[in-house]
């Protein structure tokens, strides 16, 4: 990591760590009554820092809006001759259904064909991180994810499958507890069937 990359995760850090005193505030009261209305008592013991808990922890799960992806990317491009396919797979997803505010989670699977340009790969899953951490819905994450790779490094092709799995389908609604929603998104070379295809094989592959 080189000295802007450290300064940079410095400042993400810094981000997440820290709370917006007002915003807090004005969280614990919304969730202050929220707890009544579903008939709590914020009083009690249990529930006395809940309203303050609950704010921290939704600023820390939307903190993705004061994240600059773009800007994460960009600061490690590095020029290479490498001209093959470069994957990373399964990265963790956590994110917020903006429909119902409950959590989906899994897996992300991301390739791009590199022209004369390679990012650091930390910096791809920090591009997912950046766009999950807001209310979010399944596909339009997918294309804002490959739509953010595709102009940072303009590539041969960008492919992007994400795999989760949705609380509002497991807890309410239908209560499906084996269903698992998958998205794609593909550009370039990727939209060409014997790529994608080879992509899709090497991301099901257990290679050891």
């Amino acid at each position: 990591m080189n000295h802007n990359d450290h300064e940079l995760d410095e400042l993400i850090y810094a981000k997440v760590e820290s709370f917006n005193p007002e915003v807090t505030t004005a969280l614990s009261s919304a969730f202050e009554t929220i707890l009544t209305q579903v008939g709590e008592d914020p009083s009690r013991e249990g529930l006395v820092r809940s309203p303050l808990r609950i704010a921290r922890a939704m600023q820390f799960l939307t903190h993705g809006y004061q994240l600059d992806p773009r800007e994460m990317i960009g600061s490690a491009i590095f020029e290479a001759e490498h001209n093959e396919m470069v994957i990373i797979k399964d990265i963790e997803i956590y994110s917020m259904c903006e429909h119902h505010m409950l959590p989906f989670f899994g897996q992300a699977h991301i390739a791009y064909l590199p022209k004369k340009k390679i990012v650091g790969l930390s910096k791809i899953a920090r591009v997912v991180d950046a766009f999950a951490r807001r209310l979010q819905v399944q596909e339009r994450l997918t294309t804002q994810i490959v739509n953010c790779i595709q102009d940072a490094l303009d590539p041969h092709g960008v492919a992007v499958v994400i795999e989760c799995r949705h609380l509002c389908m497991m807890m309410r609604g239908v209560q499906k507890q084996n269903s698992i929603t998958t998205t794609s998104a593909f550009t370039g070379d990727f939209e060409n069937a014997a790529t994608r295809n080879e992509f899709i094989s090497l991301i099901g592959a257990k290679l050891t």
